[in-house]
């Protein structure tokens, strides 16, 4: 009986290492995706913050050319 009962505890023991093998693969193809994903939203993000640089520069081009034209405009009057 004890022979029986130790083989059932390392049939157990082998089922919750299966377990949580099977567990850990789970969490390493998440992090993966996750990983993945993070890289993605950085790159997106460092498009959309340049984008945004190059639109604040095109404003400050256009506010100093308007700021020049209503100077020649009061140097007119």
């Amino acid at each position: 009986m004890d022979n029986d009962n130790v083989m059932l505890q390392f049939d157990q023991i082998e089922q919750k290492v299966g377990n949580l093998i099977n567990q850990c693969k789970k969490l390493e193809n998440l992090n993966f995706e996750l990983s993945e994903k993070v890289k993605s939203l950085e790159a997106e993000l460092q498009k959309k913050v340049e984008t945004e640089n190059e639109y604040s520069k095109q404003k400050t081009l256009i506010r100093s050319k308007v700021d020049n034209l209503l100077a020649k405009l009061n140097d007119l009057t």
